[in-house]
């Protein structure tokens, strides 16, 4: 059955894109939840890697089943297999399923087709060999996700939706830039292991880090997702920015730079969160600080800490999904998403509530939560290469994202101050997806052994030694410890009605304010330069024409054909000059 073993993922979705748009009602739905399902099995049951990835300490070196494509005369890869890429193949089928369920409610083309093609982009990605494929998904991705924005239809979903647009092109523009001069430069557009060794790797790695939030490059994602709809953020929440952290740890294992970029990411959102009220970009600042996690897992580069990128990545869709499920099926029924103005929903939506719980319990790396099993790898990863002040900030970042998302999200939604708001619980779909992510969040973090078994790179390893369970729950409680401290005493900051502006001041406020000014200043400028040369000319002609010079040679009384003529004298002059001194 070859051709089925070398049917790229990307095609079922796509063709079921286009079979919504002609379908309706139960037929549409089933199309729906049937393409991640069959996907997702053809995946399991048909594709295998045949040989197994290895790691050393510095990259790594993959070898794969692929299907080459010629087009023109380059020789593209839409079906590249190794254990790595299958791996995220099998999440983004997961991923894809939980997200269908939730919106089966929606009843908007748009919405559907988006995140069909969203999901087949992503996919499609993953699997891509070699640079140009890549860049191909890469945009395909961005274009098709900035609907999901756009369709909640508010001014400001359109204004954010078109600022993520110009970040995504832009991230793809340097793609396609960096594959064409690494192309140049090493004769090769194989999507395998870069490392920065020229200016087409870089610029690779500059693509990459835009679409993984780095530093100074986040703020599309803390702009535009929380103004996307319900359903389309648990879509976004899933693939691009994970698109990204499986691109560096196919392209830039072992880099060191991006050890302290993500040593970064996981710090500076955490004081962001404290004190934004959307609880949704609550969400997504904590997204940049588990990304940071992963990231860093990539910088380290050795097999234990790679299987920990990829096992965070696994778990961090599952329950940054829950956690962005629970709070649109809050804005679903109370049309609201504030913290201040929330609180005791609890006795409305117990469901909804429980399973943020468990969500926030995975965040914040509770033991038997999904969250310990997978981030405990990469810290151990980072003491084993001797990074003590990085495994200090991840330490530090561990704390703070127990307490903006395993904290602060449910209590200010569900068990703060009750707000009287009493509302229907979430829809039976909404309920069942939040369901599958919180059985999965708990499964993953009893029975770890089953998704280490899938993990690209053979390590030894387990997480429930006693040193470690304790370490993390005395954190945990010291945390929480805090938490409750600084509220009894009023230092914690409250939750206002307000809007916070981080880095995206720059381009939002900076930028335009300088240039409006700089306009302004240039204008007078020029007004000043060209009165005081009017004036010192128009001096210079009255001081001309009143000086007896004006009498003679070069004056404006004289005939042209004088002029012509003194002209001639010169020009004669100069040529018998020449003549003699040469």
């Amino acid at each position: 059955m070859m051709w089925i073993s070398n049917l790229p993922p990307f095609i079922p979705f796509f063709i079921a894109a286009i079979l919504v748009l002609v379908t309706r009602g139960q037929v549409r739905n089933i199309i729906l939840l049937a393409t991640p399902v069959l996907g997702g099995l053809h995946l399991w049951l048909d594709v295998q890697p045949f040989v197994p990835m290895q790691a050393s300490d510095t990259l790594v070196k993959a070898t794969a089943l692929s299907y080459p494509l010629t087009v023109f005369t380059y020789q593209l890869e839409f079906m590249r297999v190794d254990k790595l890429s299958l791996l995220f193949g099998y999440l983004f089928h997961i991923a894809s399923f939980i997200a269908i369920v939730y919106a089966l409610h929606v009843r908007d083309t748009t919405q559907q087709v988006a995140g069909l093609l969203y999901a087949g982009s992503a996919l499609g990605a993953v699997f891509a060999g070699d640079l140009i494929s890549l860049f191909i998904f890469w945009e395909c991705l961005a274009l098709s996700s900035v609907f999901l924005i756009w369709a909640n239809r508010t001014d400001r979903a359109i204004q954010s939706g078109m600022r993520y647009l110009i970040f995504q092109v832009a991230s793809g523009v340097l793609l396609l830039a960096g594959a064409l001069v690494y192309y140049n430069e090493h004769a090769s557009l194989a999507f395998d292991y870069i490392g920065l060794n020229g200016i087409g790797s870089w610029l690779i790695f500059l693509a990459f880090g835009i679409k993984c939030a780095f530093p100074f490059l986040h703020n599309w994602l803390t702009d535009a997702y929380p103004e996307a709809t319900a359903s389309g953020t648990v879509f976004l929440s899933a693939f691009s920015t994970k698109l990204a952290v499986y691109a560096l740890a196919r392209g830039y294992p072992g880099t060191e730079l991006l050890i302290y970029i993500g040593a970064v990411m996981a710090c500076f959102p955490i004081f962001y969160a404290v004190v934004e009220n959307d609880l949704r970009r609550v969400l997504a600042y904590s997204m940049i600080n588990q990304l940071g996690f992963m990231v860093v897992g990539v910088g380290i580069g050795t097999a234990l800490a790679l299987n920990g990128t990829v096992a965070h990545a696994f778990a961090h869709i599952i329950y940054k999904s829950l956690l962005f499920m629970s709070m649109g099926a809050v804005m679903y029924r109370v049309a609201n998403i504030r913290g201040s103005d929330l609180g005791g929903l609890y006795k409305s939506m117990p469901w909804t509530a429980t399973f943020c719980i468990i969500g926030a319990a995975s965040i914040s790396a509770f033991p038997l939560f999904s969250g310990f099993i997978a981030k405990s790898l990469i810290m151990v990863a980072v003491l084993k290469e001797g990074h003590e002040v990085v495994w200090l900030m991840l330490l530090f970042a561990a704390a703070g994202v127990f307490h903006h998302a395993g904290i602060k999200v449910p209590y200010f939604a569900f068990f703060h101050h009750d707000s009287g708001i009493r509302v229907k619980e979430a829809p039976i779909n909404m309920l069942i997806a939040m369901g599958v992510a919180a059985f999965l969040c708990i499964f993953i973090g009893t029975q770890p052994q089953y998704l280490y078994a899938l993990l690209p790179w053979k390590f030894d390893y387990w997480p429930y030694d006693l040193t470690h369970v304790l370490t993390q729950l005395q954190l945990l409680f010291f945390s929480a410890l805090a938490f409750v401290w600084l509220n009894k005493k009023g230092l914690y900051p409250p939750e206002l009605r307000s809007v916070n502006i981080d880095v995206e001041w720059t381009y939002r406020k900076l930028l335009p304010a300088t240039a409006r000014a700089s306009y302004k200043l240039l204008d007078q400028l020029n007004r000043v330069v060209v009165a005081t040369l009017r004036q010192s000319w128009e001096g210079a002609q009255s001081a001309f024409q009143a000086s007896r010079l004006s009498q003679y040679h070069l004056a404006s009384s004289w005939p042209t054909g004088s002029m012509v003529l003194w002209i001639g004298v010169i020009l004669g002059g100069y040529l018998l000059a020449d003549i003699y001194f040469k």
